[in-house]
């Protein structure tokens, strides 16, 4: 169970990897446009702030790859909270969506991951 842990839990990273690039180089972008549903002017307004997030969830993807890799029950669970925290925020004050689309994964993820700590 824990290779298919480490499996969901870089799924996860490879999401935020996605919404990094949407956020860092999509942004402005007709994809981008259409992905946050804003006209180009709101997108030029906020293109830092959301460079800005977009490192921040390109951090997030790296330090989960890195617990995947080295199996470290610590990293992997330090992350996948960041990034359920991060959704229910996101779910709250913005969107929704956000908590199936970010908290959603990081919350079966962890599950896996913390049953095939169990079962060692």
């Amino acid at each position: 169970m824990n290779v298919f842990a480490n499996i969901l839990v870089a799924a996860v990273a490879l999401l935020h990897i996605g919404f990094m690039v949407l956020e860092m180089f999509l942004w402005s972008e007709p994809t981008g446009l259409r992905v946050f549903a804003m006209s180009p002017e709101q997108a030029a307004a906020t293109a830092a702030l959301a460079a800005n997030q977009g490192l921040y969830n390109g951090f997030i993807a790296a330090g989960l790859l890195w617990g995947a890799m080295s199996n470290r029950l610590d990293l992997r669970v330090f992350f996948l909270v960041c990034v359920i925290m991060a959704g229910v925020f996101g779910g709250l004050s913005a969107k929704p969506t956000i908590l199936f689309i970010q908290a959603g994964p990081g919350l079966l993820a962890l599950a896996f991951v913390l049953l095939g700590n169990k079962s060692r």
